[in-house]
């Protein structure tokens, strides 16, 4: 009975094609789900991922085109990141979403891996980060998370270079994604706003069991505190982090905002077990819903922000062959009757072909 990692994250976008040529033709994640929304099915919800949409590496939205702009907040994530392998790799893709017309903030040293921001249509900020350095460049594997870790002084907002890290950037076009740039390795991290790092502290660490890595301050805001946890030392695909923001406005779920994000549990049983053990703690749980690929459980951050706890399978492959995924909209059995109605309601997506990276050139 233990959190295995992250599972999916799950946003809100206002055009479902626009969605689709971005993740899919821009960063090149896969396509590998066009359903709806279980609880909503008017509406689409879409996953990307890698290749069979590992549990981890899935990014999910749904089309909600009427709802207003998102706010991030207390109860709400700030951003999302996913995970590049290589340093060189972080910079063609600086050179490659440059070319394409996105603004690009970095490559950021963040101590522990190095990033790029940017957004997406709906105004989401998405970070790529390196896998590493790691959790352990200041702190001894088995101490991880047992100190506070300021920030180094040259890393922090006021002390950057800004005019060199502006400069740093692939030298060459980029057209293509290359196998040492691909975001096939998934999520790296998910960072969520809340006002209280101790209470945060309490249910991650103590009530769910994960382990917390670090503690460090806001590299951008160094007197507020950014507190890591995660499975297995940190390691990425594992992390959720938490700024402490006392003073701010709660999150306002819309387009370009978090609705939730999962956290990987290996079955059924693992799941129910966690199910009583959240209830017995006071929390307000979900009965299990099942998803078809994934059944799940959902309840509240202490700051109100959805948490829903996944099993690993039975997978994005139950209904589709893994040469198919994406390519088709798939209904769950109970919906498959109202399918022309369904799909009358809907806007037939265009889905790229999917591909596998090109090796860089040496």
């Amino acid at each position: 009975m233990t959190i295995l990692g992250l599972h999916h994250i799950t946003l809100v976008c206002g055009n479902a094609q626009r969605t689709v040529d971005f993740y899919s033709e821009v960063l090149g994640l896969r396509l590998i789900k066009q359903t709806v929304n279980f609880d909503a099915p008017d509406t689409y919800h879409l996953y990307f991922g890698d290749e069979i949409g590992s549990p981890g590496t899935a990014v999910t939205f749904f089309e909600w085109p009427d709802a207003p702009q998102g706010r991030t907040g207390l109860g709400g994530t700030h951003h999302f990141a996913l995970t590049v392998e290589t340093y060189d790799g972080l910079l063609k893709w600086k050179r490659r979403l440059t070319d394409l017309g996105l603004r690009v903030s970095g490559p950021l040293d963040r101590h522990y891996f190095t990033s790029l921001y940017f957004r997406d249509p709906d105004g989401a900020i998405v970070e790529i980060a390196t896998r590493g350095p790691g959790m352990a460049i200041d702190e001894d594997p088995d101490k991880l998370g047992m100190a506070h870790r300021p920030p180094p002084p040259e890393l922090t907002l006021h002390n950057r270079d800004q005019a060199r890290i502006a400069a740093l950037t692939w030298p060459e076009p980029v057209p293509v994604i290359t196998a040492d740039m691909h975001l096939q390795h998934g999520i790296h991290h998910i960072s969520v706003i809340g006002a209280d790092i101790q209470r945060t502290d309490a249910f991650y660490s103590e009530l769910l069991g994960m382990q917390r890595v670090k503690m460090t301050s806001n590299f951008d805001d160094p007197a507020s505190a950014h507190w890591y946890w995660g499975v297995d030392g940190g390691r990425p695909g594992t992390l959720v982090t938490y700024f402490e923001r006392p003073g701010d406005r709660p999150a306002v779920i819309g387009r370009g905002l978090t609705h939730h994000f999962a956290l990987a549990v290996a079955d059924d049983e693992a799941q129910l077990e966690w199910r009583e053990r959240l209830i017995r703690a006071g929390l307000a749980v979900t009965p299990v819903r099942d998803r078809v690929y994934f059944r799940s459980i959902y309840t509240r951050d202490p700051d109100g922000h959805i948490v829903e706890i996944a099993t690993v399978g039975p997978g994005f492959t139950v209904d589709e062959e893994p040469s198919a995924l994406g390519t088709a909209l798939k209904l769950p059995p109970w919906l498959e009757e109202h399918r022309r109605f369904i799909e009358r309601g809907l806007t037939p997506l265009k889905a790229p072909a999917w591909s596998t990276p090109v090796e860089a050139e040496p």
